[in-house]
């Protein structure tokens, strides 16, 4: 009799613990949460059987006494077992099932090349993207801007696509990790956007759903990033590797400069056409090539596809010099629905805005300097990028022939950017945007690929 009744204050207890509010109140108090805690909780928020103020009191005690690294582990799996995890070993690919993940940046088209490279390795491509808001760029933005392609198939022909082409570059469907959809709407309006805890879980529940066997992280520090700071972009891709491989998904991050747009294009269309001139060998931007190659050569050693980055530098380029890459992104193109000869002619399925024009300075300089977070916001002004989720988004506006750090801009010189603009007054509202953001003092520019976090 004593011990029945034991046993049954224990079950109370246990199932008094696994309350919302006891949850809430533990982390609260700056206690550390279990697994079966954290689980119950996300169970609770995808169910709605947690209300919205409990989830913001819950990310409110995350952000304030945090969370400790096998904390962190539990709420990325909870979060990513929340809906349909992807199984890609029921589709018998020959290849490991790769994807790669940027922090967001100006001009960052990086997603377009490395799918295909990587495609054309012997690696598959599911990459799950997601489209911009406020100063960054999204890659589902670029996508849409090709005629006819559809971004948000149905998993069948996403599977089908991937299995034929070897990449396809898609939006998340509403049916994976629907806990972190509920859970980021409420941390935009209650300030818990900036913690780190969060931040990991929210990136990665997305990736782990995605079943791959690899992930490659493109953190970014700077101007133009999402963590300025060099330092918190360092502690965000440490938090991100450690928990990918605690999570069973093999990571590399890499830290990448983000104090001047990338490549030459800042906007929809326009960087897709620098994307498909990259794949076909015609103008490539050094900068782009650069980082474009360290992020897909860690993927490929990431992937087992080469033993080493050497390696994987020499499959890189074989791949792009014999056009094999540009082939496989032309592939998935047609098949989502795109255009069959997009890559003949690329230009002819894209928006071309009203007024393109140079901008030049009033006097002639040197860039130094550049605020590239300013000419993302100019670039969401023109109407090429979203202020809130619900706005539309111009495709044809945007910047090309932009000017780097290091190079003479002025009359008689170069321009600051070709601008594409819907009209006169935009045009010349990013005109002032340019002049203001690209200066002579300030610095020179910074290694492009600073450093390699892995465990």
């Amino acid at each position: 009799m004593l011990g029945g009744g034991f046993l049954l204050r224990r079950k109370n207890r246990t199932s008094q613990n696994m309350l919302p509010q006891e949850i809430i109140r533990k982390k609260r108090d700056g206690m550390k949460l279990s697994p079966d805690e954290i689980a119950a909780f996300i169970r609770g928020v995808t169910a709605k059987t947690v209300s919205e103020g409990q989830v913001a009191a819950f990310c409110m005690a995350v952000l304030l006494k945090k969370m400790e690294m096998d904390e962190r582990v539990a709420l990325t799996s909870a979060m990513a077992h929340s809906g349909t995890v992807m199984d890609w070993t029921s589709e018998n690919l020959p290849g490991p099932a790769l994807d790669k993940h940027s922090t967001g940046g100006v001009g960052d088209k990086v997603s377009l090349m490395l799918a295909p490279i990587v495609a054309a390795c012997g690696g598959f491509v599911p990459m799950l993207s997601g489209r911009g808001l406020g100063h960054t760029g999204g890659t589902l933005d670029k996508m849409d801007s090709i005629s006819g392609y559809v971004s948000q198939p149905d998993v069948a022909l996403f599977k089908k696509t991937v299995r034929e082409t070897g990449c396809a570059i898609i939006g998340a469907t509403p049916d994976l990790a629907p806990a972190d959809r509920i859970i980021y709407a409420i941390r935009d309006v209650t300030g818990t956007v900036e913690s780190l805890d969060l931040i990991t879980a929210s990136i990665l529940s997305k990736k782990l759903a995605g079943g791959l066997d690899g992930l490659v992280m493109d953190v970014k520090f700077g101007t133009g990033a999402f963590m300025q700071k060099y330092d918190d972009a360092v502690a965000l891709a440490e938090s991100i590797v450690h928990v990918a491989n605690g999570a069973g998904l093999p990571t590399v991050g890499l830290l990448t400069d983000m104090n001047q747009v990338l490549g030459r294009t800042a906007g929809n269309a326009v960087e897709v056409v620098e994307a498909v001139e990259y794949l076909q060998n015609k103008n490539v931007d050094p900068r782009l090539h650069e980082v474009t190659v360290a992020l897909t050569a860690e993927l490929l050693v990431v992937g087992k596809l080469a033993k080493d980055v050497t390696e994987a530098k020499n499959k890189i380029e074989t791949v792009l010099k014999s056009g094999k890459a540009a082939e496989h992104f032309a592939r998935m193109v047609a098949a989502l629905g795109g255009p069959k000869d997009f890559m003949a002619k690329p230009k002819q399925y894209l928006k071309a805005a009203p007024v393109v024009k140079d901008f030049y300075p009033a006097q002639k300089f040197r860039v130094s300097a550049m605020d590239a977070r300013a000419i993302g916001i100019g670039i969401v002004e023109l109407g090429g990028g979203r202020a809130r989720p619900t706005d539309t988004v111009d495709h044809a506006v945007g910047l090309t022939n932009v000017a780097q750090i290091g190079e003479e801009v002025g009359k008689g010189a170069r321009p600051l950017a070709t601008i594409h603009a819907k009209d006169e007054a935009a045009f010349k509202h990013m005109a002032d945007v340019l002049a203001k953001a690209m200066t002579a003092t300030g610095g020179v520019a910074a290694e492009l690929v600073r450093r390699r976090i892995a465990v």
